[in-house]
């Protein structure tokens, strides 16, 4: 049996995630929209559900939108 190895990056694995990631992202928003919330709102409950940041909105540096809650 031949072993057979294919080398796949790093980058090239995060730009597939990714890139799945924003497909799901962009057909929620779709799906928002078409059951009648206005195409910001659905931009923004999709972007708090993956925390990303939509677009316009600038990073507070108060910590405060962190993804890992305090368990202290």
């Amino acid at each position: 049996m031949a072993k057979r190895s294919s080398a796949v990056s790093i980058d090239d694995i995060v730009a597939a995630i990714e890139t799945a990631r924003d497909k799901v992202m962009s057909d929620e928003v779709k799906s928002l929209v078409k059951l009648g919330l206005p195409k910001a709102v659905a931009y923004k409950m999709v972007a708090d559900r993956y925390r990303q940041r939509p677009e316009g909105e600038e990073e507070s540096g108060d910590g405060a939108g962190t993804p890992w809650p305090d368990m202290s």
